[in-house]
């Protein structure tokens, strides 16, 4: 099965990438065969920056993110909307690229479910 995660909303401030990580890890750890696609866009492009440093005892997407991706998991950040957010130039976290609307697409048509944060 494959499973699309959409992820609209900023790294902090709500717990929508929180608990969309969350989903992706347990999908994971409950269900080896699933393949799962993370595709960030709008505000959720910043949850790609690396280098995040939360307090003690709050959740670190950083971690969560590299988690799945070491779970060969993708994970894909829009293209157009890191450049609308001045992080056209941005270093992402090791194995989260820049992509497309085309690759969006392709996902979306490629899934089993699609499931959206």
């Amino acid at each position: 099965m494959k499973v699309l995660i959409i992820i609209n909303d900023a790294s902090y401030g709500t717990e929508k990438a929180f608990n969309a990580m969350r989903l992706a890890m347990t999908l994971q750890k409950e269900h080896k065969d699933v393949e799962v696609n993370v595709f960030l866009i709008a505000d959720a492009v910043t949850c790609a920056i690396p280098n995040q440093q939360t307090p003690d005892g709050y959740y670190n997407l950083e971690r969560m993110l590299a988690s799945v991706l070491r779970k060969d998991g993708q994970i894909k950040a829009c293209g157009s909307c890191l450049i609308a957010r001045g992080l056209k130039e941005a270093v992402l976290i090791e194995g989260i690229e820049s992509s497309t609307m085309k690759q969006l697409t392709q996902w979306t048509y490629d899934a089993d479910k699609v499931v959206t944060f």
